[in-house]
């Protein structure tokens, strides 16, 4: 029986003793005296009594002298006709009342209902709370364990990443026939890493690896170890080791990796907590301590690989890092059909189309595209999914709700018509520039005015200095077409500036394209897998004097750049005008509303991109 079990069966037993106590001592303490309707007419009549009070079938009195050590009676009355009889008589006589629930009512049930809701309402929220159950049961491991049916996750839920479904497929193959592993001496992993953006699907990943091998699953996240008192972290790592032990084969999954396996640092910098040194040291003991062969396979998952401590990413604790990272077009693909098994679908739907629209996204991301959809189906009143709820959704979660309520002036409706219409036809006009999907001047709940909405033909892993200039180009073409077109620019090329600056920066101090600097790199990649900026304690490695020609060389490139647009939209001026003018009409348009805005055929001998 566990602790808290026993808490709450000793406490009924207490209060069961201390209900028949109270019931004893209100018996044994009453000064209240029933006596016999006849003794009654006797203590009357010899003037015994001072005050009485009579009821419809009781009669309540008090002595005037303590009789017997009580000073108060209580009689039934009985009929006077009768009275008169049995007076003659020598008998004692008393009359009776109906037996009511009233009295067990409020001696028995009521007393056992408070207790039950001080019980309800007080000991059981503060055992929840304070887990007090507890105090004894601190280091107990919070793990939740499943079992194949309760995943409810295989390998064919998972898609988008063969790569690592094949990396972990031997892991199953472990789990169900260990011999075919030691038939040459050879051990499965102690410890499987799965690193990767944050919704590539590792959690999942684990789960499918429990569902395909039919054996118990631990799940816990690695901030569950944390507690406030010294030494329960490790004390709950070393039951969870237990639990497996007696379960095994098993597989224990740590999500968050990161929570319990930070990097430890030298004293007190950097933030060093012994809590979770003592847990971390206590992860890295049972991880030396048990064997493989006894069916145990430890995975863990973290977006953050870069901050984990060194010891526990050495062979022998960890010997296998899988990268489950963002997914091909083939791959999303695979993963949109997954989802969309789930919803009524039209027919006609490409959903190749649609993992060409979504370049980048994760596959929780696509999972939520394709929820998106189905409820904005849902509220046209349609019967299936269709191409429009997919375009809808992917508007929605790229640049947010529709502001219909936001009204623009004239003069600020134009200005984000001619904006937008330059990025278009830069887009359109420039070689191997993304084609353009929609322009739209409605504005959008994350800020936006207006957007315009390329789809990419392929994924792209390189790319050339041609390329990242034309980049520029086309962010620079929505000021180059108001200044074109109203005479003065506007701040609506806010973003464009920050993205053009940031391309022209890493043009120059990363990529080494610049012809003045040269190829030295000059700034690191901060980036991981979150894409977050981390501080960095280490000086500028370079001089002033470079510096200052990396601020003027990123000049120059946003000058050229800004310059170019200005002369392709001036040769292009015609449909500028034009397509300014429809935009503002109609507010949305796409390629098959306005020619000029259709990809330019490829050169001759050239084919078109897939």
């Amino acid at each position: 029986m566990e602790k808290q079990q026993q808490f709450h069966l000793w406490y009924f037993v207490a209060a069961f003793l201390a209900l028949m106590a109270f019931q004893s001592w209100f018996s044994t303490a009453s000064v209240t005296e029933r006596i016999p309707y006849s003794t009654f007419l006797e203590h009357l009549e010899s003037d015994r009594i001072s005050t009485v009070t009579v009821q419809s079938e009781q009669i309540q009195g008090r002595y005037r002298e303590p009789i017997d050590g009580n000073t108060h009676f209580i009689t039934n009355i009985v009929p006077e006709d009768l009275t008169t009889r049995l007076e003659r008589s020598t008998a004692e006589f008393d009359g009776t009342v109906e037996n009511t629930a009233l009295g067990a009512i409020l001696s028995w049930v009521v007393p056992i209902l408070l207790i039950f809701a001080l019980w309800m309402f007080v000991f059981r929220r503060v055992i929840e709370k304070q887990n007090f159950g507890g105090m004894m049961n601190v280091g107990k491991s919070k793990a939740k364990v499943y079992v194949e049916k309760d995943t409810g996750v295989t390998f064919e839920d998972v898609a988008g990443v063969d790569e690592a479904k094949s990396e972990l497929k031997e892991i199953v193959d472990f789990l169900k026939e260990p011999e075919k592993f030691g038939r040459l001496g050879a051990r499965i992993p102690k410890g499987i890493l799965l690193t990767g953006p944050p919704g590539t699907g590792k959690t999942l990943f684990a789960r499918a690896v429990a569902g395909e091998a039919g054996v118990p699953f631990f799940s816990i996240s690695g901030s569950e170890f944390v507690e406030m008192f010294v030494g329960v972290g490790a004390a709950r790592v070393r039951d969870l080791f237990d639990q497996a032990r007696k379960a095994a084969p098993c597989i224990i999954f740590i999500d968050e990796l990161d929570a319990l396996g930070k990097r430890r640092s030298i004293g007190g910098f950097g933030g060093g907590h012994d809590e979770k040194e003592q847990t971390l040291n206590q992860l890295l003991a049972e991880l030396d301590g048990f064997d493989p062969r006894e069916g145990i396979v430890l995975l863990a998952a973290t977006n953050r690989p870069e901050i984990l401590d060194p010891a526990l990413m050495r062979a022998g604790r960890f010997d296998r890092q899988v990268v489950v990272d963002r997914p091909d077009k083939t791959g999303r693909a695979a993963i949109l059909r997954v989802h969309l098994r789930k919803v009524q679908v039209d027919p006609d739907l490409d959903v190749d189309a649609v993992a060409g629209l979504t370049p980048g996204f994760t596959g929780a991301e696509l999972a939520n595209l394709v929820n998106e959809a189905a409820i904005h189906a849902t509220r046209r009143m349609a019967e299936r999914v269709a191409m429009e709820d997919i375009t809808s959704a992917l508007e929605r979660v790229v640049a947010g709700m529709e502001r219909k309520g936001r009204l623009l002036n004239p003069r600020e409706r134009e200005t984000v018509a001619w904006h937008e219409m330059g990025h278009a036809l830069a887009a359109a006009t420039l070689p191997g520039a993304d084609p353009v999907h929609k322009v739209s001047i409605i504005p959008r709940t994350i800020g936006a005015l207006g957007y315009t909405m390329t789809r990419p033909t392929e994924d792209r892993f390189l790319i050339t200095r041609s390329e990242l200039e034309n980049r520029m180009v086309m962010l620079m073409a929505g000021r180059a077409a108001e200044q074109i077109a109203m005479g003065e620019v506007s701040t609506g090329a806010a973003d464009d500036l920050v993205r053009a600056t940031d391309i022209a920066r890493q043009i120059v101090t990363r990529f080494g394209m610049h012809d003045l600097l040269g190829q030295p790199v000059l700034e690191q990649d901060r980036g991981g897998f979150l894409g977050e900026d981390r501080v960095s304690f280490n000086p500028r490695d370079h001089s002033e004097a470079t510096a200052r020609e990396v601020d003027l060389a990123v000049r120059e490139l946003l000058d050229e750049a800004y310059q170019r647009a200005t002369r392709l939209l001036e040769e292009h001026r015609t449909d500028l005008e034009a397509g300014a003018k429809l935009l503002m009409e109609r507010e949305t348009i796409t390629p098959d509303d306005f020619a000029p805005l259709r990809p330019a055929a490829p050169p001759e001998g050239k084919k078109a991109a897939p």
